[in-house]
């Protein structure tokens, strides 16, 4: 069993920056894969970045890349999300999740998800 409490969202302003935790709970941390999703109204949950178990492997989906970084340190059962250049589009609930196996990118692979954290950007 894994819990997550996602922090760190808020308003800022399109060009700004927000970065994202997410703690989880449980002795087995590093050995899960983590993925930040988004979803925003009326719009599916996607998958925006995940990191490998060990942090060696990493996804981005087109539209965050050169933007976002996704890491994790394991010794603090913690994961991040940093977000640089933010635009409005990226308004959205963003969700941290666990996986046990290897980097997943599909929102149906994860087994345990946060409650969300609102980011909002406004133009």
């Amino acid at each position: 069993q894994v819990q997550l409490v996602e922090s760190g969202g808020g308003l800022v302003q399109a060009g700004g920056s927000l970065r994202l935790s997410c703690s989880a709970s449980g002795r087995t941390f590093s050995s899960y894969a983590m993925g930040w999703f988004r979803q925003s109204p009326g719009k599916e949950r996607e998958c925006v970045a995940a990191i490998s178990s060990s942090g060696g492997s990493t996804y981005y989906t087109d539209s965050v890349k050169g933007r976002f970084t996704i890491s994790r340190d394991n010794a603090k059962n913690t994961v991040y999300l940093q977000m640089n250049s933010l635009k409005p589009e990226d308004t959205a609930v963003y969700y941290c999740a666990a996986h046990p196996y290897a980097i997943a990118t599909m929102k149906g692979e994860y087994d345990y998800w946060g409650q969300g954290t609102q980011v909002t950007v406004s133009s």
